[in-house]
Order: structure tokens, then C-alpha cells, then sequence
């Protein structure tokens, strides 16, 4: 069955239509007719909430095996197929879902529905020792390069760690660790397809210049005759208190460029009016040259080189709020902890004012508008909302829910969730004495950071 596809108030007149197919595949489209590409995006909800102990990194691992071939294409060949048809394609795993996107020509959407089609209905026919240690290794090179061997590269998974106790769903990043990936089987990764990789635990999503009716006779073609899988079990309980409780702390001696301090605040659950004002108020504090740290920091007291505050949003599990502070050339953590720390308790006192407001307000629908700007982006938030809240028509509308919040109820989550004992902290010092490169890396860079990509 197909919803009416209704312009909502707030969606700048995008609209989309939603239908299922009989073996559970849920299906959005949108048309937009304003250049001759299509994008198809294909969320599988699964992700690293739904491993087990001694099995981390299995969904990343997985997500690489999808592109290593199928009944009907070879080895590389769905990279070679889309790029030789002149299309874009890659996919990334998070905590909460696994994504696969192609963005084609019009006259090339064919060609990506079949080939997401035969891989979600006939990888096990490809799935075997030598792709799999083939993969094995891209992904443990993958982790050296992106986190075991860059400066402040395991910060994030350092964080979550203390963020989200021992045993919590979240407790563990999507890299997974070297330990786990060694230990993972092919009959592991065998039975991870059958379980998570069912068109009754997928949301397909294309947008773009399409004929919606020619489109879904395609998705019905080739996707209609998969089975689907009831054996998937609900993720892990991910509720936590909303406080902490108690300042969680850890200092590392690493080779880094410069003294840091970076910290995670337990937030609201993404999906929630609080989380919303959660965002704004992170905006205010951390989002830009503009913002209270950076101006405090950076241009003010020139403590920091960098300093930025981010959001982490999750629907499974309090959300982070993110901070990156690098500090500047012989300054000590303690100093830019007591100054972020004021500015925090000066914030949650007196709240934004309305020009801040205002321009928060603004940089986050100038966000959401770049999201749903480009035809991939627009097909990825569709499949977000779809997954993770049950309704893809809530991606249209989000931006409305965040210039709804007021002052006071940004003022009201910084008083409660922006305090010392709410939050798990990183100090880093280099291992030499002196400071004396004051380079630092990107504001908030953990936050968002979370997915990771077959890149290829």
C-alpha cells in the first residue's frame, strides 16, 4: 500500500510515498525531476548494538563482504557495474544500522535495484574462506590506519567505553577489536547474513528522476521473490540513567601533537524534544567560530587551538555530547577544563540569548537543508527516520521540531545533563616534555565519526 504523496507543512514541498512488499521490504520514494540522477539507499537495520561479546566488529566486517560478490557478480564487480555505468556507490556501518547507496543516471536505476537485490538474496553463494580473510585483513589495516595508529585515533572508542558501561550495547565501536576479528568464522559470518540481512529487516529507499510506478515494478521484480528471516532477536536493553553519576576519567601518554581534553556527556535519546534542544544547545556552545568556546578559548584566552562540542545523536541509547578541546603550546589541561567548565555553568544559569538562538537555529536547518539537498542524502535521512523511528515521512518535517525549542528548554537540558558528573573525560599529554607543535585535530571529531566504510 502506498501513502499519498502530500507535501507537510515544513518539508519545502518534498513529499514521498511508502509501500511493502509482501516478504516485508519497506519501500519509500520521492520524485524530484530537477537533474537526470537517481539515488538508492538501502538501510539494514543491524549494527554494532546487535553483536555480541567476542564477536565486535562482526557488522563492519559483514558490510565489506557485501561488496566482495554474489551469485551473479564476480569479485569486485558490483564496484566495477556501478562506476562503469557512471554512478557512485559505497556503504557504512554505525552503531544502530548498516547502509548501502548508490547515486546513477536516470537511464542506470535498473541496474542498481538488481544489484542490491542479488546480493541481499544470493551473497551466501559467493561468501567463502578466501574472501572472507581477504576482508579480514582490509578491515584490521583499516583499524591501524584509522584509529590504532593516528594521533588521538582511539579517543572515540576510548570514551564509549567509559560512556556505556561493560556490557551495554553500545559499549563497543562498529571497528570492533583486533582480538574479535581474528576470532570470527565464516560460519559466523554465514549465520550474520541469515539473521540481519532479510528484506523484513530493510528499508529501501530511491530518490530522484524516477517514474515511481516503473521503479516499484523493479524493487517487486527483483527483490519480491526473497525470502524473509524471523530469527532476528531485538537488540540489547540500551537504557541507561540519565546521569552519570560520578565524573568517569582516564589520562593517556601518547605520541600527539598537543595536550587535549575531550569528554562525553550522557544526552537524550535522538527522536525527543530534549535532544533537540540538546543539539541547540551544543550548537551555541561548541558548533563554529561563533560559538561560547571558541570565542571563550580560541580567540579570547588563546588557551586552545581548537575547541569544539558536537552531538552524537542515538535512538537505542543516550545520545553524546561531544567535546574536543587541543590546547595551545605549553598551556595545562586543568586551566581549559575550569574555563570550559565556567562557561558550561554560566550557560546552564543564564541559558542562550536570542540571537544566539537565532543563529543556532539557523546553522541547523542550513544542516538539514544540505541533507536533503542532494537526492543520496534525501534517500539516506528517509531510510533514517524509517529505521529508527517508523516513519520515514518525519525526515521531511525534522528541521520544524528544532526551531520549536525555546530558550528555556535548551537552558533546562544544559543545567541537567552539561555537569561534571555526567560525563566521561580523555586527557591526553604528549610523551615529549615540551609542547611544540600547536596543531590540533578537528572540533567534535568523534562526533560523528562513528560510521565506518567499505571504502575500496
Amino acid at each position: 500500500m502506498g501513502h499519498t504523496a502530500t507535501a507537510h507543512a515544513g518539508s519545502g514541498g518534498l513529499t514521498a510515498t511508502e509501500h511493502r512488499l509482501a516478504n516485508g521490504l519497506r519501500v519509500v520514494l520521492s520524485e524530484d525531476h530537477l537533474t537526470p540522477v537517481a539515488a538508492v539507499c538501502l538501510w539494514y537495520d543491524v549494527g554494532s548494538r546487535h553483536e555480541v561479546k567476542g564477536r565486535t566488529g562482526l557488522a563492519h566486517l559483514f558490510e565489506h563482504l557485501m561488496f566482495q560478490g554474489s551469485k551473479n557478480v564476480s569479485g569486485n564487480g558490483h564496484f566495477e557495474l556501478v562506476q562503469g555505468a557512471g554512478g557512485s556507490l559505497n556503504g557504512t556501518t554505525s552503531f544502530e544500522r548498516t547502509n548501502y547507496f548508490e547515486t546513477m543516471p536516470t537511464h542506470q536505476l535498473e541496474l542498481a535495484l538488481w544489484l542490491e537485490a542479488d546480493r541481499m538474496g544470493s551473497l551466501l553463494a559467493a561468501l567463502d574462506d578466501e574472501s572472507m580473510e581477504n576482508q579480514r585483513d582490509v578491515v584490521k589495516n583499516e583499524r591501524r590506519q584509522r584509529y590504532d595508529n593516528v594521533p588521538y585515533g582511539t579517543a572515540f572508542e576510548k570514551l564509549t567505553a567509559l560512556a556505556y558501561p561493560e556490557g551495554h550495547p553500545y559499549h563497543h565501536t562498529p571497528i570492533g577489536s583486533m582480538a574479535d576479528l581474528d576470532a570470527a568464522s565464516l560460519e559466523d559470518a554465514r549465520a550474520f547474513f541469515r539473521t540481519y540481512y532479510a528484506p523484513n529487516n530493510a528499508v529501501l529507499s530511491v530518490v530522484g528522476d524516477i517514474d515511481p510506478e516503473a521503479t516499484l515494478a523493479w524493487v517487486e521484480k527483483y527483490f519480491g521473490t526473497i525470502p524473509g528471516h524471523d530469527g532476528k532477536q531485538p537488540p540489547r536493553d540500551g537504557s541507561l540513567p540519565e546521569i552519570m553519576g560520578a565524573q568517569l576519567r582516564e589520562e593517556i601518554v601518547e605520541e600527539v601533537p598537543a595536550r587535549a581534553l575531550m569528554a562525553a556527556y550522557r544526552l537524550p535519546h535522538d527522536g525527543t524534544r530534549e535532544c533537540d534542544a540538546a543539539d541547540v544547545a551544543l550548537t551555541v556552545l561548541g558548533s563554529g567560530e561563533s560559538s561560547r568556546l571558541h570565542n571563550r578559548l580560541v580567540r579570547r584566552d588563546q588557551s586552545a587551538v581548537a575547541a569544539g562540542f558536537g552531538m552524537l545523536r542515538l535512538a537505542g541509547a543516550p545520545s553524546l555530547g561531544w567535546l574536543d578541546v587541543k590546547t595551545s603550546s605549553g598551556i595545562e589541561v586543568p586551566a581549559i577544563e575550569a574555563a570550559v567548565d565556567e562557561e558550561l555553568a554560566r550557560f546552564a544559569a543564564e541559558g542562550p540569548t536570542s540571537e544566539e538562538m537565532e543563529r543556532a537555529q539557523a546553522q541547523l536547518e542550513r544542516e538539514w537543508l544540505d541533507r536533503l539537498s542532494t537526492v543520496a542524502g534525501r534517500a539516506d535521512e528517509l531510510c533514517r527516520f524509517a529505521v529508527l523511528f517508523g516513519d520515514p515521512q518525519l525526515a521531511l518535517t525534522a528541521v520544524q521540531r528544532v526551531l520549536d525549542v525555546t530558550a528555556e528548554e535548551v537552558q533546562a537540558v544544559a543545567a541537567a545533563r552539561l555537569r561534571p558528573d555526567n560525563r566521561a573525560v580523555l586527557v591526553y599529554e604528549p610523551l615529549a616534555a615540551d609542547d611544540t607543535d600547536e596543531s590540533g585535530g578537528d572540533d567534535a571529531a568523534g562526533a560523528s565519526d562513528e560510521n565506518e566504510g567499505a571504502e575500496q
